[in-house]
């Protein structure tokens, strides 16, 4: 296993509720099965890009994997693979998970999507993955422009960060995108966990005539109770209960840090989401997001794949999990243009609303054979 560190900024700060995201760091994680006595003769390239909120540290990332690089044994990488806790160090399991997937789909001449599906015995692939748009904070004005921008960009669907301005402003803002899209433009809104409760069913209320498409963590990541009380609460009444016929529908909630934090299983449990993001290298790999899709999905629950900005190489593997998922919903995958620099050609650019998925075995075929 060889680590290859990388440091690549933004285009301009993404700002979230949680604070800006400037720049990513992480480390290219690359594998030779073969002279490690494993079962694959292929070579594998990984991603591991913390991010603090989210994932565990840089250094922690760092430690755990040169870790495994010291003292790994005789047994092989899959072992390594077994011995990182993927509740304690989700972006560097990720990497060497992600590695050796690839190794695996590229030794059986399978693409990653059709391995990860075949492993959990799910139909063929999608060809392509539909997408949103994500746009930070901004003032209205700002905000408006960049929707506008993305909806002539071919976007059908919007993510708008909000959280870091008062209620009445993100309200604001909100209306205002809603009021200059049209209506067939789907709008989500990611609150990063901001709010406190009151805030939250304020804003709730407040929202409801927007017809979101979903309310993303509008609460803080542990409070998964609160989320489900708060799906409870909407609209003044229990889910399911009766409503007048003039009252807005509910606005779903989205869960994702939650899903991190307190994991897929006690979110589906709590009743406390309509929909989970599912983030791979927060969850400790593709095939640990593509198994939290299919709980989602057995339990009712709608699984959306988004990156925590990540370089190609991950941002590649997201698409691949997301076109693992039947009938999967707009992803937030589209975050390349974000970066100022990567780390290669991006094999996979946005086209009418969707990412094909890249042709060829294991991530794209050749593309990432320099990073090997």
């Amino acid at each position: 296993m060889r680590l290859r560190p990388f440091s690549l900024g933004l285009t301009s700060p993404l700002e979230t509720a949680r604070g800006s995201i400037e720049q990513r760091e992480g480390f290219v994680v690359a594998v030779d099965p073969e002279s490690d006595g494993d079962s694959v003769s292929e070579a594998g390239v990984g991603e591991a890009t913390p991010l603090p909120g989210w994932t565990e540290s840089l250094s922690a990332c760092e430690a755990t994997l040169r870790g495994l690089q010291a003292d790994r044994d005789d047994a092989g990488l899959a072992d390594a693979l077994a011995r990182i806790d993927p509740g304690e160090t989700p972006a560097a399991r990720h990497g060497l998970a992600l590695a050796l997937a690839d190794a695996t789909a590229r030794d059986a001449g399978r693409s990653l999507a059709e391995q990860l599906a075949r492993d959990e015995r799910l139909p063929a692939p999608a060809d392509a993955v539909p997408v949103n748009a994500t746009i930070g904070d901004g003032d209205p004005e700002t905000t408006v422009a960049a929707a506008e921008t993305a909806v002539a960009e071919g976007f059908g669907c919007l993510k708008l960060k909000v959280g870091s301005r008062a209620l009445d402003a993100d309200v604001e803002r909100l209306r205002a995108v809603r009021r200059a899209v049209d209506d067939g433009v789907a709008i989500r809104a990611d609150a990063n966990g901001a709010w406190d409760r009151e805030t939250a069913r304020e804003a709730v209320e407040r929202l409801a005539s927007l017809g979101l498409a979903y309310l993303e963590q509008p609460l803080p990541a542990d409070d998964v109770e609160g989320a489900a009380a708060l799906r409870d609460r909407r609209q003044g009444g229990e889910v399911g209960a009766d409503t007048d016929a003039d009252t807005d529908p509910p606005v779903p909630i989205a869960l994702d840090e939650s899903v991190a934090s307190r994991g897929v299983d006690a979110v589906l449990d709590a009743g406390a989401a309509d929909a989970v993001v599912l983030k791979p290298m927060a969850l400790g790999g593709p095939d640990r997001a593509l198994a939290a899709a299919i709980r989602a999905r057995e339990a009712g629950v709608e699984p959306v794949v988004t990156t925590t900005v990540d370089a190609v190489i991950a941002r590649t593997a997201a698409v691949h999990v997301a076109a693992a998922i039947p009938d999967v919903a707009p992803c937030g995958l589209a975050t390349g243009p974000l970066l100022d620099a990567d780390l290669a050609p991006d094999p996979c650019p946005v086209s009418e609303r969707a990412i094909a998925v890249p042709s060829g075995s294991g991530l794209a075929g050749d593309a990432f054979d320099g990073l090997r």
